[in-house]
């Protein structure tokens, strides 16, 4: 299934589950899932904003009576757009991993406001969060609302008689990313180990986790897996997902062995098996993370600065030192 050819809303997946998807699956526009047994349920993930968020609730509602209650919420990671609708889910008990709860405390909603607020006037890199994220969400009413459960490694949930494994496979694409694998249905849903048919993006690391979390994957029983972003797929999503990781993280060593820097590294690795994916700007953070790691942390560009590569990288610019033209009316 193409980027172009899935739908937004809810998508029956049998045997209780449901997910509600968001195209393009570009940044923000994240998913969800619904787990139901009998009149019990659980919520994998909130969406960006609270009114996309009761839009998400609202269609659930209308797919099933299961989720006019949500017993149990699940946020796969910390990032907003999988968290910020939280305050919506009154009554529930939020399950996250640990590693999880500490990034949400150190970027909470209204920071991020208040960030996005100043975007416009902070430079190339503002410029570049408004276009692809603040120009099109209203982060207006939302208030912290933390896992108030947390686990490292492994637990697993019952949701009525079905059992709900939530594997932390953490520090990878965030701090503490977990996925939810139900067994009997032989369905995941990943969060952000798996952006299908777009880049990812290394915001944590190790790259090696993140392969080592699509190996673990691939070797459940799983036929239906549900990404963070984009359209629900199988198994081939991911080996695709851990195809693209092994090449970025080998060509980036290749560059950093040569003594290439990151920055020019990231305009000169060939990504053309990966045209057809959305928001390649990425690459610039995936080469600069595995820089990082392999120079031992010497090598850690700061994220206003990784902000403003990826949008001269999507801007179309020739190389790292090319600062596109700027139409914002500011002096420069």
């Amino acid at each position: 299934m193409s980027q172009r050819a899935f739908r937004k809303g809810v998508e029956d997946l049998g045997n209780g589950l449901l997910a509600y998807v968001q195209p393009d699956g570009s940044w923000g526009w994240s998913n969800a899932g619904l787990i139901t047994d009998g009149d019990r349920s659980l919520l994998v993930d909130t969406l960006f904003t609270l009114d996309l968020t009761r839009e998400m609730l609202g269609a659930f509602r209308d797919a099933t009576p299961a989720a006019r209650h949500i017993d149990t919420l699940v946020n796969t990671h910390a990032n907003g757009d999988h968290t910020f609708g939280n305050q919506l889910v009154e009554g529930a008990r939020i399950v996250a991993s640990a590693a999880c709860l500490e990034e949400m405390r150190e970027r909470p909603p209204e920071q991020f406001r208040d960030t996005m607020q100043r975007w416009r006037e902070n430079g190339e890199a503002g410029r570049f969060m408004h276009e692809v994220m603040g120009a099109h969400f209203d982060f207006s009413g939302i208030v912290f609302t933390p896992p108030d459960t947390t686990f490292s490694g492994r637990t697993d949930v019952m949701v009525g008689d079905t059992q709900v494994e939530l594997h932390e496979f953490g520090p990878a694409h965030t701090l503490g990313d977990i996925v939810a694998y139900i067994p009997s249905a032989k369905t995941v849903f990943t969060g952000d180990l798996l952006f299908s048919e777009g880049h990812p993006i290394l915001w944590a690391g190790p790259v090696g986790n993140w392969i080592d979390a699509c190996e673990a994957i691939l070797g459940w029983d799983v036929d239906i897996v549900v990404p963070g972003h984009g359209p629900v797929g199988d198994k081939q999503a991911l080996r695709a997902m851990r195809d693209y990781l092994v090449y970025t993280r080998d060509a980036a060593k290749a560059r950093y062995e040569a003594g290439m820097n990151y920055a020019d590294a990231a305009w000169d690795i060939a990504f053309d098996a990966y045209d057809s994916w959305l928001d390649r700007e990425r690459v610039v953070v995936n080469v600069a993370q595995i820089y990082r790691e392999l120079s031992g942390g010497s090598i850690s560009p700061e994220r206003s600065e990784l902000q403003k590569l990826m949008g001269r990288y999507r801007a179309g610019a020739r190389s790292p030192h090319e600062a596109p033209a700027c139409n914002c009316g500011h002096d420069h």
